[in-house]
């Protein structure tokens, strides 16, 4: 929005031309979304307590989150607010990619509502069937807009890290792998979202990380140098990811433990598909996979442990996603948390050596 009135200004002062840098919006978006989150946090968390917006705790679970009944849930709600705005105000709403964030951030969004309200109203959400036909339906929408609208060969590669002269062209592919990369990141970070902070820590490193992909492809001269791909004006999702950040730290101000808010599936499942679709436009799908190591080992923790006791009626674990396994080894909870932070911040670094052990 601000670019709209940026020409305006430099008739006025040339200073104003200094806006145009991505670097500069980019921290300006971070700042903005920070002090949304940090200045609507207590107006809204007061708001969801006034109209009961309560988290219902399973039994079934550690019994030390029996403690956490009453506290408020739908805190994505302050996420995608904040994020939302601080984009609005900063990046270049012309943008192809910007707008295609925006789409399927409310999108998903759009779907965790749904199934966060049924959960708080009649007891008992979507259907696990009815949720995934809606995400297949939204991700095939999008895939096949970015297919029609692919302007270089490189935007549909698939590169493999650390090896330089590997690299996949996907054509009709490139639509099934946006669709499976934003559904399995969304519901990934989603099951992650059981313990206060620990699923929006992580999404902020890797968020942040994948900011400096984006930069990078989006400039020719470090794409050439470091031998990824140039993707056309794709730096501009720097302001989009530095929303995120802000609003994520934000965000943490109030869900860090004891939490005074739950970010709920509206926020999970937007943020998930956020980050898994930035990944798809900068071409990082495998060091995604990498970076994001928590949210992967969290769901195939919960698969593996469905397959073991449907076909040999055994748990792996002593409860899934994994961060309960370790609760019931007897862990406190801020120390499960904490210490898949710092697995979360090592990945993080392994993840941006590809940018140069290629």
């Amino acid at each position: 929005m601000f670019l709209y009135i940026l020409d305006f200004l430099n008739d006025i002062n040339s200073s104003f031309s200094v806006f145009e840098y991505i670097t500069l919006r980019a921290i300006l978006s971070i700042i903005t979304a920070l002090l949304i989150s940090l200045l609507l946090g207590p107006y809204i968390i007061k708001k969801f307590h006034i109209y009961n917006l309560s988290e219902v705790i399973r039994e079934d679970g550690p019994s030390t989150h029996l403690k956490k009944s009453g506290t408020p849930t739908m805190g994505g709600l302050l996420i995608l607010t904040s994020l939302l705005i601080s984009t609005l105000l900063w990046a270049d709403l012309e943008n192809k990619y910007i707008l295609y964030l925006i789409f399927i951030t409310l999108s998903f969004g759009f779907i965790g509502f749904l199934d966060d309200y049924r959960k708080l109203i009649k007891k008992k959400g979507i259907s696990a069937k009815s949720k995934i036909i809606m995400q297949l339906i939204v991700a095939g929408i999008i895939s096949l807009i970015m297919f029609s609208l692919i302007e270089d060969r490189q935007e549909q590669q698939l590169i493999i890290p650390f090896l330089k002269n590997i690299i996949i062209d996907l054509e009709i592919f490139y639509i099934p792998l946006v669709m499976l990369v934003i559904i399995s990141t969304s519901n990934a970070v989603n099951l992650t979202d059981g313990l206060d902070g620990l699923a929006i820590m992580p999404i902020v490193l890797v968020s942040g990380a994948l900011g400096i992909f984006a930069y990078l492809s989006g400039n020719i001269n470090f794409s050439e140098y470091l031998l990824i791909p140039y993707i056309k004006d794709s730096g501009e999702i720097t302001i989009f990811i530095g929303a995120i950040v802000g609003s994520g730290l934000g965000f943490l101000w109030f869900n860090s433990y004891p939490a005074q808010v739950f970010m709920g599936d509206v926020g999970a499942l937007a943020l998930g598909a956020a980050v898994g679709l930035i990944a798809i436009i900068v071409r990082q799908e495998i060091v995604l996979v990498i970076m994001g190591g928590i949210f992967v080992v969290e769901a195939l923790s919960v698969i593996i442990q469905v397959l073991s006791f449907k076909f040999r009626n055994k748990r792996i674990f002593l409860m899934a996603p994994f961060h309960h396994h370790f609760e019931q080894k007897g862990w406190a909870e801020p120390k499960v948390v904490v210490r898949f932070w710092i697995i979360s911040f090592i990945l993080i670094l392994i993840g941006l050596a590809t940018l140069k052990l290629r």
